[in-house]
C-alpha cells in the first residue's frame, strides 16, 4: 500500500508541475522552444522511416526472396510496420534527452524559477552541453539494455501482449524520470552516479512520474505541450520528495 501511495505521489509531482507553469504563462511559452525543434526533427525522421520502411524490411531480409510471395509480403510487411513502430518507441524514449540538449539554458533557467537555491550552480550552458549529450548517451546505453530484450519478447503469445508493454513502460518511465530530474540535482552538485541511487532508492514515485509523462508523451504533439510541466515536475520532486530543500520557497515570476 505504502508504494501505490508514492507511486501516485511521483503522478501528482507532474500535475504541481503543470499548475506551476499554468500560472506562469511566460515560462510555459519560454520552455516550448526547444521541445517544438526537436518535435519537428523527430516529425521528419519518422515520416522519413514511414516512407522507407518497407524497403528497408527487403534490404533486410534478402534471405526471403526465395520464399513463396504471399508468406514472404507478410514477413517484410510486419517486419516494416515493427521498425516503425521501434523507430517511434525510440523517438519517445530520446525525445526528452534531445529536448533537454537543446534546451539546456531554457530549462535551466525554469528549473531555476520552479527551485531557487541558495548556491545555484553558476557553470555556463555552454559547458553544460557536452556534460549533459554524455549522459544523456549513457542514459540510453541502459534504455537499450532493457529495451532490446523486451522488443523481442513481445513477438512470445501472451506475455508479449500483457506483460512486455508494461515493463516497457515501466522501464521507459524510471529512464524518462533519470533524464528529467537531472537539471535539478545537477544544480545541487550531483553527478550521474549519485542521481540514479537517488532514485533507485525512490523507485515508486520516480516510477509514477515517468510512467505518466512516457504515456502522455506517446500522443503526438502532446509531448511538446507536456514538456515544460514535465520539467517544473521534475524540479518539485526533487525539491520535495527526492532531496528536500525546506529554506527553498518556489518563486512564481509575472507571468
Amino acid at each position: 500500500m505504502r508504494s501505490l501511495r508514492e507511486f501516485a505521489g511521483g503522478i501528482g509531482f507532474f500535475f504541481q508541475g503543470l499548475g506551476w507553469v499554468a500560472r506562469n504563462g511566460r515560462w510555459w511559452a519560454f520552455g516550448l522552444i526547444p521541445a517544438l525543434i526537436a518535435f519537428a526533427v523527430y516529425v521528419a525522421a519518422l515520416i522519413y522511416l514511414g516512407n522507407n520502411a518497407s524497403g528497408i524490411a527487403d534490404f533486410l531480409t534478402p534471405f526471403a526472396d526465395g520464399w513463396s510471395e504471399g508468406w514472404r509480403d507478410f514477413f517484410r510487411g510486419a517486419l516494416g510496420v515493427l521498425l516503425f513502430i521501434g523507430g517511434l518507441a525510440l523517438a519517445v524514449l530520446t525525445f526528452t534527452a534531445l529536448t533537454l540538449t537543446i534546451g539546456d539554458p531554457f530549462y535551466e533557467k525554469l528549473s531555476e524559477k520552479v527551485d531557487p537555491l541558495d548556491g545555484p550552480d553558476d557553470t555556463p550552458w555552454w559547458r553544460s552541453i557536452p556534460r549533459s549529450l554524455r549522459d544523456s548517451l549513457v542514459t540510453l546505453l541502459y534504455v537499450l539494455l532493457f529495451t532490446i530484450p523486451l522488443f523481442f519478447l513481445g513477438f512470445v503469445p501472451v506475455i508479449g501482449q500483457t506483460v512486455v508493454p508494461v515493463l516497457g513502460a515501466l522501464v521507459s518511465g524510471f529512464f524518462l524520470t533519470v533524464e528529467l530530474t537531472s537539471l535539478a540535482m545537477e544544480r545541487r552538485g550531483m553527478r550521474r552516479r549519485d542521481r540514479f541511487a537517488v532514485l533507485r532508492g525512490n523507485k515508486a514515485p520516480a516510477l509514477g512520474f515517468g510512467v505518466l509523462v512516457f504515456l502522455l508523451f506517446l500522443v503526438p504533439f502532446v509531448a511538446v505541450i507536456a514538456m515544460p510541466a514535465a520539467v517544473a515536475g521534475a524540479t518539485l520532486l526533487v525539491r520535495s520528495r527526492l532531496i528536500p530543500a525546506p529554506s527553498a520557497t518556489p518563486d512564481h515570476p509575472p507571468a
